[in-house]
């Protein structure tokens, strides 16, 4: 577990999710001295602490032994699937556009666009837009974070207690972070708002009409607001893949030591 706490320690609060968020909204607060188990601890309840400690403790330490030579295939092939999904998720939010659009919703799949609504259609179209990708990230990395801590424990029992810990942590902390996630597109919606007042000022101050059709060619102010948004999903998508990342670093490490 020490690597993986160090990696979430010296990752999360610099991410350039939080950077983005700290620049569009800061706020006057002081450098947190606590460390991450202690940090952990907040998150959790009574009940949630028994889980973790019955967890750690139901966990058997496994003998060393040499891995069979296919972990070095089972590494690349978990690398292929990563960088396809990864990839998937990435185009699917470049795909969106800098104006957002009415959306078709299916359970399971992307919304697919129809016609954009008026540039005057206010924040709701994009909060919108950042609400269905947010779903259908979660859903495809939580799928794929099973299929990784499955076969990472397939492929080196010695890997098995950081992937049974995985599961757990995933089980506990998925609602705080769902809980955390969805605090985005407020932040998004206050910064929609700040340059909205910026580009009135700046278009009474220079005494010249507003032209709607505008705003989203470059340089308009719901273009810049898209391409923020954008870089918001972008950075929330990192967050997400961390777990997964961790895991096939550990993999990864773990085959490095016999070859």
């Amino acid at each position: 577990m020490n690597q993986r706490t160090t990696f979430l320690h010296g990752n999360f609060s610099s991410s350039r999710l939080v950077r983005l968020l700290s620049d569009w909204a800061p706020v006057e607060a002081q450098a947190s001295r606590q460390d991450f188990a202690e940090r952990l601890s907040q998150w959790l309840g009574v009940s949630d602490a028994i889980t973790l400690h019955a967890a750690h403790q139901s966990i058997q330490p496994v003998a060393a032994g040499k891995p069979p030579g296919t972990h070095a295939l089972k590494v690349t092939a978990l690398e292929v699937e990563f960088d396809r999904l990864r990839t998937a998720l990435v185009n699917a939010i470049v795909a969106s556009g800098a104006a957002p659009a009415r959306m078709k919703r299916d359970r399971h799949m992307l919304p697919q666009a129809e016609a954009a609504p008026e540039p005057d259609a206010g924040f709701a179209p994009y909060q919108q837009r950042y609400l269905d990708q947010q779903r259908h990230m979660a859903l495809q990395i939580e799928a794929l974070r099973g299929h990784v801590r499955h076969a990472v424990a397939l492929a080196s029992p010695r890997l098995g207690p950081l992937t049974a810990m995985d599961a757990v942590l995933e089980q506990m902390l998925g609602g705080r972070e769902q809980k955390l996630m969805g605090t985005v597109p407020a932040v998004l919606e206050r910064r929609f708002a700040q340059l909205r007042t910026a580009h009135q000022l700046e278009q009474a101050a220079a005494q010249q009409p507003d032209d709607p059709a505008s705003w989203r060619q470059p340089g308009g102010w719901q273009h810049s607001f898209g391409k923020e948004l954008e870089a918001a999903l972008l950075a929330e998508l990192e967050v997400r893949l961390q777990p997964v990342t961790g895991l096939m670093e550990a993999l990864r490490n773990e085959v490095g030591k016999y070859q």
